[in-house]
């Protein structure tokens, strides 16, 4: 067993539609922790080789554990792919969970991407005083506005990145493998650091007038959104680090933000308990998403029990997670506009998909994290060809093509 206080296994009877509870992380005994920590687990994140999960389980302690989980606790089907056969791991020893003490209240995680660019080991030697940060890394945003950064294998810290006058929101690196990473701040600000260059700081955004709950880099690399405790959503040019637009349509507080797979589309979510699914390139407004209340609204209050917290695309790009205020995790099907499936959980704060497919991962207000089984599918050639198109043609490109209409509206994403 990996730590003797960390699993409880739930098998649930459910029907068919319902995600199913595959597994819950729980932190031990609370010990005598600082008065100024925390129990909430802000972020979850898998790497994007799908060999490791990150959880923030409060009091300042980030674990780093190896996937797949132990067999026991996985139902058949449910295994996790890994770049390593089975030999290899064997030959080099099985990867060990790792307990990182950020002494802070950890807010955000990020994995770095699996590859690191070419060259890169060609720079390092001849710049000996930076960190080779070739390894796969994690990114810890604190409470204090540092971020720290870690190799995953050894658990060693590499850097302490620092520059945000408040506690670091959320964090995203660039898909691209280049290590820019991108950090979001109640400072109001946005900061783009280069690991490559000793974390060096490149660019503040600002324009933001509320705390930045969240960034998201778009898989293509040319798009930053950002989302802050306000109405409009912010879009900025990852190669310029200028805004684009202000996307407005949400009636309350933007609270998280994501791109599809092929960069086409993007998703906000909000207090005013709906999703908003856009056309970055546009700026127009596609389908909105609303998490309908089982219960009347606190009086006086701004904040709705469907509340959103939370929202995620699926790997494959024809599904969507959400987590809200009504103790309920939502399954959305990409061309539908009610969910497909709920599942009950307290207090959720966080979800993600794994890279791979099939799981969900939560995180909850008492430092657990849950693993849900999610829709397994095979795509369509029609969406396998349109992602495959839309990973490098904008809107404009795709309308400018000499093909019928029902394409052009099909490869937009406008067939809803």
């Amino acid at each position: 067993v990996q730590h003797p206080d960390l699993w409880a296994f739930s098998p649930r009877s459910t029907t068919a539609e319902e995600p199913l509870l595959l597994a819950e992380l729980k932190p031990g005994r609370p010990q005598q922790f600082d008065w100024k920590s925390s129990c909430e687990t802000w972020s979850v994140a898998f790497s994007p080789d799908g060999s490791w999960f990150a959880w923030s389980q409060g009091h300042c302690i980030v674990k780093l554990i190896p996937w797949p989980l132990e067999e026991q606790f996985i139902p058949k089907g449910f295994e996790a792919k890994s770049r390593s056969s089975k030999n290899d791991t064997k030959g080099r020893g099985s990867p060990k969970e790792k307990t990182l003490d950020c002494g802070q209240i950890v807010w955000a995680l990020a994995f770095s991407p699996w590859s690191s660019p070419p060259g890169r080991k060609l720079w390092a030697r001849h710049h000996p005083q930076v960190p080779d940060i070739s390894c796969l890394i994690l990114a810890t945003g604190l409470n204090d506005g540092q971020i720290k950064i870690w190799e995953v294998q050894t658990g060693l810290l590499l850097l302490n990145l620092s520059g945000h006058q408040d506690v670091v929101r959320d964090l995203s690196f660039t898909p691209s493998g280049s290590l820019i990473l991108v950090s979001a701040s109640r400072d109001k600000t946005l900061r783009i650091w280069d690991l490559n260059k000793h974390g060096k700081q490149i660019q503040v955004l600002s324009g933001h007038l509320q705390w930045v709950y969240c960034c998201s880099i778009s898989p293509d690399c040319s798009m930053l959104c950002s989302a802050a405790g306000e109405k409009s959503v912010f879009l900025w040019s990852m190669r310029s680090y200028t805004l684009i637009r202000k996307l407005e349509g949400h009636q309350s507080s933007v609270v998280s933000c994501d791109f599809s797979p092929d960069s086409a589309l993007l998703v906000t979510a909000s207090y005013d308990t709906n999703v908003i699914m856009w056309d970055p390139y546009t700026g127009e407004r596609l389908r909105l998403l609303h998490h309908t209340q089982l219960d009347p609204p606190v009086e006086d209050s701004d904040v709705h029990i469907s509340s959103l917290r939370s929202v995620c695309f699926s790997p494959e790009g024809l599904y969507l997670a959400t987590v809200a205020d009504d103790r309920l995790l939502r399954i959305w099907a990409l061309e539908l506009k009610t969910p497909i499936a709920f599942a009950p959980m307290t207090n959720g704060l966080c979800c993600t998909f794994f890279p791979h497919g099939g799981v969900i991962a939560t995180g909850t207000r008492d430092g657990h994290v849950q693993f849900w089984t999610a829709p397994r599918v095979l795509s369509s050639l029609k969406h396998l060809c349109r992602k495959a198109l839309r990973s490098f043609l904008t809107t404009y490109q795709v309308l400018a093509l000499p093909i019928p209409k029902k394409m052009k509206e099909f490869l937009t994403y406008r067939t809803f």
